[in-house]
């Protein structure tokens, strides 16, 4: 007998990547996908099961399938189908109590892993350089997903305290990318034009799409992973990017705004629909979020496939190019040097230390390095 996964969050795109890929596991018998709204894209041949994670059903579900591995990846940012913020509220703290009442009760379970985030960290002016599983947050984020986050993690905690007989795997994900991301931040660097802070030039960590997948069945295998796979793991690629490098590698312009003016405009977008560009976020991209993968590394034993650069650098593809594509603007960077090397002329020359002399074999002038 095979393992028996349940998958929260299937209908999301990167959760049906996950059902999709432990589908395709030998040692999985049978992968139980839940999630409020039907999927728009293929299980795999997985089993779906619409059901709301708020509501008592879970407990049913996770007995009827004889459940025994649990994936949370209904911890979110973003809403299906246009919901609100209440409702994605709702989800990550309500249906997480939920969730985790159900595998409380149920003693098939014996694996629960859950995708966190990063911004549990969040993002101020006084933080550490780069942030470990054990660094105490100075200022616990006051609101929207990082929030939800935190509290997420703190019934996670409870419910291990409670069921040591689990295993227990908590992954915060730094800003997830690929050719296709949706998220918050996906959609701020997909705007024709990026607003930024004024004077602030933020350190950003992201990781690929790929590797998410690939950690996740790491930690959900009980033989690959086994006690080690317990714990709270940073996972991010290796490298930083500052915003200024993102921009450039997407062709986008930026344009600076004094800080009081970004949380206006910030507002003005969201109402428009525009992007979800929340208070959580501007901080992000006012003081960034560095963390350390050391145990990642270590202790879970994974290396990400792609580094911070590459992840960016295929989420950037994905995206098109922008206004001033990179290849376009160094074209014409390489241009205007050298019309402004020939402009410059021999008096130039000289005052970088050569001068002009006739070799006197017919060849014309030639550029000898003045001696001392």
């Amino acid at each position: 007998m095979g393992r028996v996964v349940l998958v929260t969050g299937a209908s999301r795109r990167l959760g049906g990547r996950l059902v999709r890929r432990l589908m395709r596991d030998p040692g999985v018998e049978r992968v139980v996908a839940v999630d409020a709204v039907a999927p728009v894209h293929a299980l795999g041949g997985a089993e779906f099961v619409r059901a709301d994670i708020r509501r008592p059903a879970m407990a049913r579900v996770l007995a009827q399938y004889r459940v025994d591995t649990v994936v949370h990846m209904d911890v979110t940012g973003t809403a299906l189908g246009g919901g609100s913020r209440a409702s994605v509220k709702e989800s990550n703290v309500i249906g997480t109590m939920q969730l985790l009442g159900a595998c409380q009760k149920s003693p098939g379970v014996r694996r629960l892993v859950v995708k966190s985030s990063t911004s549990v960290y969040g993002s101020a002016p006084h933080d550490p350089a780069v942030f470990t599983e054990a660094t105490p947050v100075r200022s616990l984020p006051s609101g929207g997903f990082a929030k939800d986050a935190v509290e997420v993690e703190g019934y996670v905690r409870g419910f291990a305290r409670r069921r040591p007989d689990v295993a227990v795997s908590v992954l915060r994900f730094a800003n997830i990318v690929g050719p296709a991301a949706d998220t918050p931040l996906g959609e701020y660097f997909s705007l024709p034009v990026l607003p930024t802070v004024f004077g602030y030039d933020p350190r950003l960590q992201f990781v690929h799409e790929d590797d998410v997948i690939d950690v996740l069945l790491l930690v959900a295998d009980e033989e690959r992973s086994g006690a080690r796979g317990s714990g709270t793991f940073n996972v991010a690629g290796d490298g930083v990017l500052l915003l200024s490098q993102c921009a450039r590698r997407l062709g986008r312009p930026t344009v600076p705004v004094l800080l009081p003016a970004v949380t206006w405009l910030g507002s003005a977008l969201r109402t428009a629909g525009v992007t979800d560009f929340a208070p959580e976020q501007i901080r992000l991209l006012t003081h960034g979020r560095v963390v350390s993968t050391a145990r990642m590394r270590e202790t879970l034993g994974f290396s990400p496939a792609y580094s911070t650069p590459d992840a960016f650098e295929d989420f950037a593809r994905g995206r098109g190019e922008g206004l001033l594509p990179p290849r376009t603007v160094g074209a014409v960077v390489d241009r205007l040097s050298s019309v402004a090397g020939r402009a410059a002329g021999p008096a130039a020359k000289r005052r970088a230390g050569f001068v002009e002399y006739d070799s006197g074999d017919g060849a014309g002038d030639r550029a000898g390095k003045e001696r001392d």
